[in-house]
């Protein structure tokens, strides 16, 4: 029983490799991240661009060896999976070189799977029913993980979304209060002219 469990822990904790951070990308500039990753493992790169100019990035993966895996150019989200053929440090760059001027800020997850691993007893032969346990486990706590990172990007184009709507109700607020200042002004300028259209001028 403590085998089992044991395995089914290391099972759970082998799923959730992942790691999620927010950056902040100064105009023309790049910031670049490094991945230790070993052969035959999953390697998947989540991304969206919460604030800045036209939410846009430029996104650069690169191999152990500097061979260019994925490239993409003003971007706003995307996702990223491969399954890492050497062992070594993957590399994966956001660029916001295109802007001269406005900062960018950037969530972005990165998770890496692990090799599958089988655990038996000395003098027993694998346990099948076992092994298709731990694996559907490890299933489970993959999905969970993807819905937890969902549920985080939602929250970033929530906030999106209602930044760009704020933005829009401000300068339709700000357009209304200068039609009035040009009606009122309009209105004073009829009444003065009319004023001094009718006037009766005394000649002395």
């Amino acid at each position: 029983m403590v085998y089992h469990q044991y395995s089914f822990l290391l099972a759970l904790s082998l799923a959730l490799v992942s790691h999620a951070y927010f950056i902040n990308i100064d105009a023309s500039s790049e910031e670049c991240f490094f991945e230790e990753v070993v052969k035959d493992t999953s390697l998947t790169l989540t991304f969206e661009v919460a604030e800045g100019g036209f939410l846009d990035i430029d996104v650069n993966v690169m191999g152990p060896h500097g061979e260019s895996l994925w490239s993409k150019e003003r971007e706003s989200n995307g996702k990223f999976t491969i399954k890492a053929n050497a062992d070594g440090a993957y590399k994966y760059c956001f660029g916001n070189k295109m802007s001269s001027m406005t900062p960018k800020m950037v969530m972005f997850t990165m998770e890496t799977g692990e090799k599958h691993v089988i655990l038996e007893d000395e003098g027993k032969d694998g346990d099948e029913s076992h092994n298709k346990l731990a694996q559907a486990v490890r299933s489970l706590s993959e999905a969970l993980l993807g819905v937890k990172h969902e549920q985080e990007f939602m929250e970033v184009r929530e906030r999106v979304h209602r930044s760009i709507n704020d933005n829009t109700n401000s300068r339709v607020v700000l357009w209304a209060f200068f039609e009035a200042l040009v009606l009122v002004a309009m209105v004073l300028g009829q009444i003065y002219y009319l004023k001094r259209f009718f006037e009766v001028r005394r000649v002395i």
